[in-house]
């Protein structure tokens, strides 16, 4: 899963940094849909994980002494984040409200083909027959999930799944646009920056409930689960992956997604939250040789690396 490139020492631990914020990534999902249906309205949870991150890495953010960026790189940083706390982070925490974590899991595999996609649209790359079709199966798979039952309607699995589609959408898209930040400033200056800003637009909407919310009545079990997302489910994989992302490309980021079901799907068997049906086996089986395609087609005609 190198896409061709020797993995030398000194690029083993970028690798290493992909594949456990995947794996943790993954885990996520079986938690998610616990608290949410258990003990915390997703909106709460929004803004635990985002007010949490923001304390363990804003911190850093002034210990640097590049800890200021300029107008225009400010902005490179402001879009994505908008896109990642909105557009990933709340829609995936609201589609976990009415999905499961199997299909969640099977919809984030979508985002090595959502960043190859944006890679070649934003870099001009030429169109391959393989690639082509890699792309309509992959989307042909997930809409087996989003549309097994005809339209979504509100509430559903379905509908639940849409969201964590459009999740995957915003979250593939802001790996391409960080790059050049994370390769210019460095992974802790820009996620410090990423959560000072990811407060501002999510505090004044959120704040409030969270202010309010009973915790003492939070039994052991339930706080386990909140600790494990807040610590093993958000700051380190962020971390782990934007330091892959800064030392690699956006290209790998996205095809050590496909270790997220894997590790979701465990999970949520072991915890008998899930059994897996004809609709997972079949948009997992069209995903999968869709990313094959494209991975085939990104070996022998490579994707141009933006250089800072």
């Amino acid at each position: 899963m190198t896409t061709g490139q020797t993995t030398t020492p000194g690029k083993l631990k970028p690798h290493l940094a992909l594949i456990f914020a995947n794996v943790l990534f993954g885990m996520n999902f079986s938690f998610y849909v616990s608290i949410i249906h258990h003990y915390m309205d997703f909106e709460d949870l929004f803004f635990f994980r985002v007010a949490f991150a923001a304390v363990c890495f804003v911190p850093w953010t002034f210990f640097s002494q590049r800890y200021r960026i300029p107008a225009k790189d400010f902005v490179k940083i402001l879009i994505p984040t908008v896109l990642v706390i909105y557009g990933h982070e709340f829609m995936m925490l609201w589609g976990a409200e009415y999905t499961n974590p199997v299909d969640a899991s099977t919809i984030a595999t979508m985002a090595p083909i959502v960043t190859l996609v944006v890679s070649a649209r934003m870099l001009h790359e030429r169109l391959h027959m393989a690639k082509v079709i890699g792309v309509i199966l992959a989307f042909i798979g997930a809409a087996v999930l989003i549309l097994g039952n005809g339209i979504p309607v509100l509430r559903s699995r379905e509908f639940g799944n849409l969201f964590m589609f459009i999740s995957v959408l915003a979250a593939a898209t802001n790996t391409i646009f960080i790059k050049p930040s994370l390769m210019r400033y460095g992974t802790i200056l820009v996620t410090g920056w990423y959560y000072i800003i990811g407060l501002v637009i999510s505090a004044p909407f959120f704040a409030k409930g969270l202010m309010h919310y009973d915790f003492a009545s939070l039994p052991v079990a339930g706080g386990l689960e909140i600790a494990y997302i807040l610590v093993l489910g958000t700051v380190l994989p962020n971390y782990l992956l934007y330091y892959g992302t800064e030392k690699l490309t956006s290209v790998h980021t996205g095809l050590y997604s496909y270790l997220q079901p894997i590790s979701a799907t465990i999970l949520a068997l072991l915890r008998r939250q899930v059994e897996l049906d004809y609709n997972n086996l079949i948009a997992a089986g069209l995903i999968l040789i869709g990313i094959v395609l494209v991975v085939i087609t990104y070996e022998k005609y490579k994707f141009p690396v933006p250089k800072i």
